[in-house]
């Protein structure tokens, strides 16, 4: 089975809390008339808004899940048994920022848990190709910008850049626990 229904769920939970803690940096435009309902009250629970939070899950959702399914993909490719996993200390740590700290989120929403029998540049490979999925997403990304494909969502497709570009340059990084250090392990393991 190429996914559990927990791990679905997982799924579910990653998106819809990535929607929640991007809502406050990614907002849907808001016509004139929805304008007044952000300035009237300062309270957090006026700011809320389900367009923010899907708007924002649209843009960041794709970049992690999709990062998290490319490690998925080609660990079982190997032959490795991969299943995705929300971090629920990380969403939760992604929340409370959220709430209470505007400005830089840092947290781990998600990750791929591996087993199996394969070389260190095998394992190297596998989290490479998190890394690639946010450069490709990157890449369609620019090219619907600079083509004018959908002017209409030309918003979307900059912050959806901007985002995957932070994601594959901050996970290439060779700093232990990331996909870079593992990578980077796994080319030293030919020589």
């Amino acid at each position: 089975m190429l996914f559990t229904l927990w791990e679905v769920v997982q799924i579910a939970i990653t998106i819809a809390a990535l929607g929640f803690i991007f809502s406050g940096t990614f907002r849907a435009p808001k016509t004139e008339s929805e304008i007044d309902l952000y300035t009237e009250k300062p309270n957090w629970f006026s700011q809320f808004n389900l367009e923010d939070l899907k708007y924002a899950a649209m843009i960041a959702a794709p970049a992690v899940i999709f990062h998290e399914l490319g490690h998925k993909f080609l660990a079982l490719s190997y032959g490795f048994t991969a299943v995705y996993n929300a971090s629920f200390w990380g969403l939760g740590l992604g929340i409370l920022m959220r709430l209470f700290s505007p400005g830089l989120l840092f947290f781990i929403p998600g990750y791929v848990s591996m087993s199996g029998i394969g070389s260190t540049f095998n394992f190297g490979l596998v989290a490479l190709m998190g890394p690639i999925i946010n450069l490709i997403i990157f890449g369609i990304c620019t090219l619907a910008l600079n083509q004018g494909w959908a002017p209409k969502y030309d918003r979307i497709f900059y912050l959806s850049k901007q985002i995957n570009l932070w994601l594959f340059v901050f996970n290439m990084l060779p700093i232990p626990g990331m996909d870079g250090f593992q990578f980077y392990r796994g080319l030293y393991s030919l020589l």
